[in-house]
């Protein structure tokens, strides 16, 4: 059994948009950075939705790229939870009652111009209307994303694209 801590929040003062992954998966853990799977779909979807390209580089380095291409977009990135326990990436291998959120509270408080948040798949946003929609007070937009995990093969990156640039629109440019 995994113990899974969260990574930061990427998140600047000016950001609009909060994207709420549920907890990072072992390619991330080991890449030590958001949605690092070669087959998540979250950074080309991204890179689409923005119209900013990243080349492919060394594992830093194209962390700062990614780091960068949310803030330039006002975008923040976190996870729901702050740890858990789970054997592999699965979200449907998360020990239930394991999960310790992340301070939702205080972040709204720091970052006062989200005024969304979207949820990357049905496990964040079940997280996330259990376990924090009670405890804080959120009366902006609540979005749910078809999740970018290669695990949801049910879609195409041209499906799930097609989906968040239509709910994220008002929140992205372009």
């Amino acid at each position: 059994m995994s113990q899974v801590e969260a990574f930061p929040p990427i998140a600047e003062n000016d950001a609009r948009l909060l994207v709420l992954g549920s907890a990072p998966g072992i390619a991330s853990l080991q890449a030590d950075f958001y949605y690092a799977h070669p087959r998540n779909a979250f950074w080309p979807i991204m890179m689409e939705l923005t119209g900013e390209l990243i080349a492919a580089q060394s594992q830093p380095a194209l962390n700062r790229a990614r780091r960068q291409l949310l803030i330039n977009n006002q975008v923040a990135l976190w996870d729901v939870l702050a740890s858990c326990q789970r054997p592999g990436s699965l979200d449907s291998a998360i020990v239930r009652g394991s999960e310790q959120v992340n301070d939702f509270g205080g972040f709204l408080l720091a970052h006062r111009s989200i005024e969304a948040i979207a949820c990357n798949g049905q496990a964040a946003f079940k997280l996330f209307k259990s376990r924090v929609l009670g405890e804080i007070q959120f009366a902006k937009d609540l979005i749910v994303l078809p999740s970018t995990s290669p695990a949801n093969a049910r879609m195409t990156l041209a499906q799930k694209t097609d989906h968040w640039r239509r709910a994220l629109s008002p929140w992205l440019p372009g």
